[in-house]
This record gives structure tokens, C-alpha cells and sequence, in this order.
């Protein structure tokens, strides 16, 4: 982890200056507070507030085109997580460390935490924002801990928006030259659309010590035999016109390519959240856990894509440059099943996003946990899968299907997002127990 420090009073923030480290919390514990974070069911609310993101995010022209948006789920579901644990103590805080009054409410503090910070990142929605707040507080009947807690909000907010102010992502992103040679990342047909993110690898990580900390082996150069082998298998598998893929991966070909991958896993959790009846504590410390992953996997994979700058498929199989395999001749009449993202190939992104997001659900819900799992970009399509691993494969393998990645991608995007998982869930613990498989007995707490 990053060593920073900050001193957070309530309603002030300290200037955020020289080396920071995570929180020495509080020992004493409010027992009023820990209870009412642990209640079943007492997570929605933090679902509410992602599905509020989730829907900012649907509009067209809220999201700055240059950042990210696994920047603003991380911000926002550390921002919930500190509120709770700096109340409840119940936890180490993300990078804060709060003088608090005992009394806080955390539900009322997560809320007002969540607030404060969709509205710094998207102020045009404030008003949307505002609504929603109001809603979730007129439940909770005034008096001093609902003013302490939303106290406690407002200046976990703060902190957060602060320790974010200057990681980079309002940087320039550095202007992307194209190389020649065979193997060299290009703009890719039909449209040619320029790279995207080319600078985000160099955006301060949320927990990991840098981009490069778990940076996937260089991959395999395209004149070798395992590229070839691995570049073959997408000729076949993901052409547009494939008499090869089956019927079931051309769905799922087209349905995990239909919604960015980090809605999806939020979508993800939200739907277990709530069918799970998890707690304020247990959701807050998902959400955080799972979206602080995918964060610095996307810096971490990004970082990695623009080091190697290896091209598209869909660039090899029609120049046919670079190849070991005489069979692989240029084709450029191949087409991918779906466009193809506007970035280098080496690692996949779905494959890296999707092991992070299943790894740390795993953790909080169980290795059994089955999911069905549906897009509004593919209206009538469920997908069903036993487990939370089998959904995080076949989102990766669904872009050799599609045509958007080889073997080769999927397999180090895996490795990544498993290895930055692995770091956030020890930083960020989860609450002890998973919740059941099966249906909850009615008011039993998990």
C-alpha cells in the first residue's frame, strides 16, 4: 500500500501534505453504530448511490472523455467505507483518520459521503444528487447522531476528493504515434478511432505501489509459434462470419461486449447486495473493495497496453505481418464480431476487470455464490453460471470470441486483476462470514 497520512477533524481536512499512511484507528467502539451497520438488508442504500453513478454514467457527456470511470466507483465507494469503519471502528479507514463523536450515525454518514462526492466529480447533476440525499435521510429521525453523521460524511468526502485532487487524471493524455513494424499497436478498422486513455497508466494508483507493481510478462513476440497459435484461434473463433464458434458464443460474444465491463461488475454487485440482504458494513466494505480493484487494475492494465503496444487481431489476421504460421496469410476481408476497442491488445481488459470484480465477490459472498447476469444492451439475454469465477472466464474468453483478443491477452489480464484483488482484499477486510447461498431466514443476521 501507499504510505500516506492526513488528520481528518469533523468538517475539517487537514492540508494533505508530504507522505501519507493508512489510518491507526480508534479503539473505543459504539455499540449502537456497529449494530446498525451490521443489520441485514441495512446495504441498499449503498447500492442506491452506485446505481445513481451507474446512471450519471449513461448519459451522454457527463464523464469527462479522458478519465476513466473506475476513478469515480473507487472514489465514491472509499468515501462510503471510511464513513462506516470511522464510525463503527470496526476497521482500518482507507487513508483517513477522523476525530469523530461517538454518536455518528454510519448509514447517515455513508449517505452523505456518497453525496458529497457524486456531486464534486459530476456538479451538473447536483440537483438529481439532492433528491436522492434528502430521500435516504428523511428515513432516519433527527437529532444529534444524525447531524454527527452528517458531519462525518462531509468530511470523509472531503478528505477523498482531496487525496485525489492532483493523481494525474486531469492530465493531458500524451498524443499516441503509430509504429510500422509487424506486431506495433495501430488504429483499427473500419473506423480508425484514435487510442483512448493513452496516458491513464500514469494515474497515482488508488493501493497499489505503482502501475508496474504486477506488470504481466512481455508478451510472446507475433513471429513466435505461440502467437501464431493463439492469433489462429481468434481467425476462427472470432471472425464475424464464424462457422466454427458455436451458437452460445456468439451470445456471449455480443453480450459482454454490449456494456462496459466495469457497469457490468457493478451491476454485479448491486443485484448480490440486495438479493443477499447485506449489511451497511459488508456492502460498504464490497463496493470498496471491488471498485478500488478495478481501479488500479484499469491504471495497472493500461500502463501495460501502451508499454508493449502490441496490435489488434483484427490488424494481424488482414496484414498477416509478423506471423510463424504460412497459413496465417493476409485476409483482409476478416472482420471481428464486434468493433474493436481503441487500444493495444496486450493485456485484455474484460479479462483483467472481470477476475478483480469475481475474486473480491468471491470473498464477501462465497465460492458458491450462482449469478445470472443481464445487460440493458441485450434486452432478453440472461446469462446463468454456477459461480462468480465461471462469469469472470467467460467475459474474458468472450473476446477471443469476439474477435477482440487472443489466449494471450486473456491469460495476463487474468494474472493482473487477481494479483491487484489480492492486494486490495488485504487492505480492505471484508466482514468476517459470507453471507448464505440460499434464501435468508427472516431477520437472522448473518
Amino acid at each position: 500500500m501507499r504510505t500516506r497520512t492526513t488528520a481528518l477533524a469533523v468538517g475539517t481536512v487537514a492540508a494533505v501534505a508530504g507522505s501519507l499512511t493508512a489510518l491507526t484507528f480508534l479503539t473505543s467502539s459504539t455499540t449502537a453504530s456497529a449494530d446498525l451497520a451490521g443489520s441485514p438488508g441495512s446495504g441498499q442504500s449503498v447500492v442506491d448511490w452506485n446505481a445513481r453513478l451507474v446512471s450519471i454514467l449513461g448519459t451522454a457527456g457527463a464523464q469527462p472523455a479522458a478519465v476513466h470511470p473506475t476513478r469515480s466507483f473507487a472514489m465514491l465507494q472509499a468515501a462510503e467505507y471510511n464513513a462506516v469503519v470511522l464510525v463503527t471502528h470496526a476497521a482500518p479507514a482507507y487513508h483517513s483518520q477522523l476525530n469523530e463523536p461517538g454518536d455518528a450515525r454510519p448509514d447517515v454518514a455513508a449517505d452523505q459521503a456518497a453525496h458529497d462526492v457524486l456531486v464534486a466529480l459530476y456538479p451538473a447533476r447536483k440537483t438529481d444528487l439532492d433528491g436522492q440525499l434528502t430521500t435516504e435521510l428523511e428515513a432516519v429521525a433527527d437529532g444529534t447522531p444524525k447531524s454527527h453523521g452528517v458531519d462525518v460524511g462531509v468530511a470523509v468526502a472531503q478528505q477523498i476528493i482531496a487525496l485525489r485532487a492532483a493523481d494525474g487524471s486531469g492530465t493531458p493524455a500524451p498524443a499516441f504515434v503509430a509504429g510500422g513494424q509487424p506486431g506495433d499497436y495501430r488504429p483499427t478498422p473500419p473506423k480508425f478511432p484514435a487510442p483512448a486513455y493513452t496516458g491513464w497508466g500514469d494515474v497515482i494508483p488508488f493501493l497499489t505501489d505503482s502501475a508496474r507493481q504486477f506488470r504481466p510478462a512481455p508478451p510472446p513476440s507475433v513471429g513466435s509459434t505461440e502467437y501464431a497459435a493463439a492469433l489462429a484461434e481468434v481467425r476462427d473463433l472470432g471472425r464475424d462470419t464464424s462457422t466454427t464458434r458455436t451458437a452460445d458464443q456468439t451470445v456471449a460474444g455480443t453480450f459482454w461486449s454490449g456494456t462496459p465491463i466495469w457497469i457490468t461488475w457493478n451491476q454485479v454487485a448491486q443485484q448480490l447486495t440486495t438479493d443477499r440482504k447485506a449489511s451497511l458494513a459488508q456492502a460498504t466494505a464490497t463496493f470498496a473493495a471491488m471498485d478500488l480493484a478495478l481501479a488500479d487494475t484499469t491504471i495497472a492494465l493500461y500502463s501495460a497496453k501502451y508499454d508493449d503496444h502490441v496490435w489488434r487481431p483484427v490488424t494481424a489476421i488482414q496484414q498477416g505481418g509478423g506471423s510463424a504460421d504460412p497459413a496465417m496469410a493476409a485476409d483482409p476481408t476478416w472482420n471481428p464480431l464486434t468493433p474493436t476497442a481503441p487500444d493495444p491488445s496486450y493485456p485484455g481488459a474484460h479479462s483483467a476487470l472481470s477476475a478483480a470484480a469475481a475474486d473480491v465477490l468471491t470473498g464477501s459472498f462465497g465460492t458458491g455464490q450462482a449469478l445470472t447476469v443481464t445487460s440493458a444492451a441485450a434486452p432478453g439475454v440472461t446469462r446463468h453460471f454456477a459461480t462468480l469465477d465461471a462469469a469472470a472466464d467467460e467475459a474474458g474468453l468472450s473476446r477471443i470470441w469476439s474477435g477482440q483478443h487472443t489466449r494471450l491477452d486473456h491469460a495476463a489480464g487474468q494474472q493482473l486483476g487477481r494479483q491487484v484483488a489480492d492486494l486490495v482484499l488485504r487492505a480492505v477486510p471484508l466482514p468476517a462470514g459470507p453471507l448464505p447461498a440460499g434464501p435468508l431466514p427472516g431477520g437472522n443476521a448473518y
